[in-house]
């Protein structure tokens, strides 16, 4: 039932949007330059990588020792805007379809934390990652790493499809109020060493 859902509300709702994308793909071209998609491999259910795609908001900028300059440096006006309307999100639509990913599920993170997680913050790789979840509202970036993960972990042990309806209404509320946007002030969300005082799960053992 849940990705029958999934399937129904992608598609028609990149239909829905279909000018809106055409609209911001001009303005990232223009403004920021191409490509206009960024693409990273992310973990997905059972932590089994997926290539995930967003719109651009960020430059390639780098220093003079060719490292990339701090995520708050190369996020550009356009990048901001998108963030804040989650506009930037809109492409993952396409892997719903695919069904790498879910509308609703814990946000798919870096390749490089898996082996950072707890035994019980590595569950929330027992579902679909999602474009939004139950992190997303209530609180999204301004939460900590670990409210975050307890949050994932919750929604994993109460899905419903019902819940999932809940979840996608009050993100379009939290969109249009655009709250939690940033953490600490920071451009976006400081990265993840792991959690003090947990074991951490072996690496070797996820995604196998």
């Amino acid at each position: 039932m849940k990705r029958a859902f999934d399937f129904v509300v992608s598609f028609f709702s990149l239909l829905l949007f279909a000018p809106f994308l055409f609209i911001v793909i001009i303005f990232i071209f223009l403004k920021i330059g191409p490509p206009v998609l960024f693409f990273q491999h992310r973990p997905g259910m059972y932590a089994r990588p997926f290539r995930m795609m967003k719109f651009r908001t960020m430059t390639d900028e780098r220093d003079e020792n060719g490292e990339l300059l701090p995520d708050e440096k190369r996020l550009t006006p356009l990048g901001r805007f998108l963030r804040s309307t989650s506009l930037d999100e809109l492409p993952e639509l396409f892997n719903v379809l695919k069904g790498d990913m879910s509308l609703v599920g814990p946000r798919p993170l870096l390749m490089e934390y898996l082996p950072l997680y707890s035994e019980r913050q590595a569950r929330r790789h027992e579902v679909r990652p999602g474009i939004t979840g139950w992190a997303q509202i209530n609180g999204r970036n301004a939460l900590s790493w670990e409210e975050k993960f307890e949050l994932d972990v919750w929604y994993v042990e109460n899905r419903t499809l019902w819940l999932d309806i809940k979840i996608l209404f009050l993100t379009v509320l939290k969109v249009i109020k655009r709250d939690g946007i940033s953490h600490g002030g920071e451009a976006t969300m400081p990265r993840f060493t792991g959690s003090s005082g947990e074991d951490r799960r072996d690496s070797d053992h996820i995604g196998s």
